[in-house]
């Protein structure tokens, strides 16, 4: 099963940090409408599809792509969005997150923790397989304080082609300065540590993800987003084996430490092999110029899809499809 977590959080406001959405007043709407296009052909939380401030498609048009290739059982979990889909989920909270540079970043840690084991419970009895992704504005910087405050230093990526490093520097510096701590300071801190820096998906997907029995087969799918859901599941003392499914376009990113992460904290990984370069429209190829990169899981769904026997042509066909389908 292919689960999709949604957050949100105050953070991804700030000018110039996220790459999820052109208009920061749409922003709420991005994962949202990421879940609406799992279902249906466009999103219906919002009259059109999420583009980046460049035009280019939300990565759930990988994702849809792969699903429908792949043909895998799919649920959407709120954990912390304002808006909710149109599209069928499950609710573990409709608390966003702050912004850590002023708070306390999840204030509602200890329900989070519960409602995600409770349904890990449910979803490992009759699984097991379970493929993780996400939907989280902004969540690379989350995810970059989340690694910092746990001891892993580096950079991590982002959804443009220049990452905004000096921005994302700054934020650590005001969050680490309102703590008094340095790289590694919530080290051992378990979910403490992600409600003081990070975002509800990362408590959800790591309670979630404890919470499961040891005969399922978990699969993180993202990039560095899910490098810090990993190290902070190493921090919370579990040693299961996990796979990090990501894509290419997160391994070709210079300024991203993903592979001195997934070795930090002991995980696998695997890059799916897109290749949008010979796509007719620029939305597309530009994924190729280090455009999105990754997100709603793609690299995962490709990786689910293929293991269930799809092939790469058959995926980038369905996404050229789908494409001209949105925009007709």
């Amino acid at each position: 099963m292919f689960v999709l977590f949604i957050s949100e959080t105050k953070l991804a406001r700030t000018p110039g940090l996220s790459a999820a959405g052109a208009n920061l007043e749409v922003l709420p709407y991005t994962a949202p409408a990421d879940v609406d296009l799992m279902f249906y052909d466009m999103p219906k939380v919002i009259d059109c599809v999420p583009l980046d401030p460049f035009g280019h498609p939300t990565p759930a048009i990988v994702t849809k792509a792969a699903l429908l290739e792949g043909k895998f059982p799919i649920t959407a979990v709120r954990a912390g969005t304002s808006i909710a889909p149109v599209a069928p989920f499950l609710e573990l909270t409709d608390i966003p997150g702050e912004d850590p540079r002023e708070t306390r970043a999840v204030v509602n840690v200890d329900e989070i923790n519960k409602k995600a084991v409770e349904l890990a419970k449910k979803i490992g009895a009759d699984n097991k397989l379970i493929v993780i992704g996400e939907s989280v504005p902004g969540g690379t910087t989350t995810a970059l304080l989340l690694l910092r405050a746990l001891g892993y230093n580096g950079m991590v990526s982002s959804a443009a082609p220049d990452n905004p490093c000096s921005i994302k520097e700054e934020i650590w510096s005001k969050v680490s300065a309102r703590l008094g701590i340095e790289v590694g300071g919530l080290k051992g801190k378990g979910l403490e540590a992600a409600a003081e820096v990070g975002d509800p998906m990362q408590i959800a997907v790591a309670s979630f993800v404890s919470a499961l029995p040891d005969d399922v087969e978990v699969v993180l799918a993202g990039g560095t987003q899910m490098s810090a859901v990993a190290a902070l599941i190493r921090d919370m003392g579990i040693t299961r084996p996990l796979l990090i499914a990501t894509s290419k376009y997160i391994i070709e990113d210079k300024s991203s430490c993903f592979i001195e992460y997934a070795e930090k904290a002991g995980v696998e990984w695997y890059a799916a092999p897109l290749d949008l370069s010979g796509s007719k429209y620029t939305g597309l190829s530009d994924y190729e110029k280090g455009f999105v990169k990754e997100g709603v899981g793609m690299g995962g769904a490709v990786w689910y899809a293929i293991k269930n026997g799809a092939t790469m042509k058959d995926i980038i066909d369905r996404i050229e499809h789908l494409y001209e389908g949105m925009i007709s």
